[in-house]
């Protein structure tokens, strides 16, 4: 079964950039996309940004826009670079994929993603 793995998380200043990657393992044919989402203390989880696999196309939340970009690296690797970062970007960072192709109908929620990380925190001082 395909699973992924998030990493790059960690403590930065207010402005400071930061890189996040989720490699994915296992039958990864199956994918059709992968997404990146959040969840703060006390919040629900919200869609940070997405990129479909075959068709490069990439979607993002309103957090995110003009700030974050997400990519591929290579054919299992998703990156999301994060720049001019804010204290309410603190959170624990969740990656996802889609094995079903869930993309298609809503990607961002977080019911189109069958797969997810353990999650990563990012952690953003004033």
């Amino acid at each position: 079964q395909v699973q992924v793995v998030e990493s790059g998380g960690g403590l930065v200043q207010a402005g400071d950039s930061l890189r996040l990657s989720c490699i994915a393992s296992g039958p990864t044919n199956y994918i059709y996309g992968m997404g990146w989402f959040r969840q703060a203390p006390g919040k629900e989880r919200e869609f940070v940004a997405a990129i479909r696999w075959s068709v490069y196309m990439t979607f993002y939340g309103d957090s995110a826009k003009n700030r974050f970009k997400v990519s591929k690296d290579d054919e299992n690797t998703m990156v999301l670079e994060m720049r001019s970062l804010k204290p309410e970007d603190t959170a624990v960072y969740y990656c996802a994929a889609d094995t079903k192709n869930g993309l298609d109908y809503g990607f961002s929620q977080a019911w189109a993603y069958s797969v997810w990380g353990q999650g990563t925190q990012v952690t953003v001082s004033s």
